[in-house]
């Protein structure tokens, strides 16, 4: 495909703004693909080269969570590792279910993650102690796992459902969700990445010049979460899980 200067001119800003977005309350692949799209990129090929900028991103936003303590890293790479057989089990789920079926559980979901997080003011200090010992270790690989097939299965807004089950389920406070989030986050862009390079549906010269941009929305995004915590992060999230509602409702219209 041709590119031009106005390919950058549409794909890095936004994808600035995804980067930014997704180190604050994930969901960024709702801004950052389309983008691609709209610059002219065919599916495949958007998917690839999203998976590369979106990867490098997630890895810097990663590193500063670590950096700041806001990583716990066993059950992180616990729920990476379920995310792994999860999304492969979801891809093959994909071949046997209708993806009709889970948009319309989806317009259900969203609206009640809305509601989890309008009547939890204070998701940054949990009601509880959090999750200790192997309930903490068995449920963040359930919780990899589960939103792992869901990623396989369809995937849009896979990082935002994994900070409302950390925050949720093992009652983490709000930037350690953020932060193992991450984890996960990063080891399922990797493997997608992979597979989108062997079959060459990366293309570089947008890929390399997108990651910076995602690179520099991340540390914005990221100092963000981790200085001013709940007052940044909730409305963020509001945001992510409007976009995914307008995404779902569009798809089942055949309109997006």
């Amino acid at each position: 495909m041709e590119i031009t200067v106005w390919t950058y001119v549409i794909v890095c800003p936004l994808v600035f703004l995804a980067g930014l977005v997704d180190a604050v309350a994930g969901g960024g692949g709702l801004i950052s693909l389309p983008a691609y799209l709209i610059a002219g990129l065919p599916t495949h090929l958007a998917a690839g080269t999203n998976k590369f900028a979106n990867g490098i991103g997630t890895a810097v936003a990663m590193s500063r969570f670590l950096k700041h303590g806001k990583i716990l890293l066993l059950p992180a790479v616990m729920a990476a590792a379920g995310a792994l057989g999860g999304s492969w089990a979801g891809a093959r789920l994909a071949l046997l279910l209708s993806d009709q079926a889970l948009k319309i559980a989806l317009l259900i979901i969203i609206p009640v993650a809305g509601i989890f997080l309008a009547l939890h003011r204070t998701v940054d200090k949990p009601k509880g102690e959090m999750r200790r010992g192997r309930a903490l270790y068995l449920g963040s690989l359930a919780i990899g796992f589960v939103i792992g097939c869901y990623d396989g299965f369809s995937g849009p807004g896979t990082g935002t459902f994994l900070i409302l089950a950390f925050l949720g389920l093992l009652r983490m406070d709000l930037l350690t969700a953020c932060g193992n989030a991450k984890v996960v986050n990063l080891a399922s862009n990797t493997g997608a990445f992979v597979t989108f390079l062997i079959s060459g549906q990366v293309l570089f010269a947008v890929a390399v010049p997108a990651a910076a941009a995602s690179i520099l929305g991340s540390l914005i995004g990221a100092k963000l979460a981790l200085t001013r915590g709940a007052r940044v992060v909730r409305p963020m999230f509001f945001l992510v899980l409007a976009l995914l509602l307008i995404k779902v409702a569009l798809d089942l219209l055949g309109i997006f």
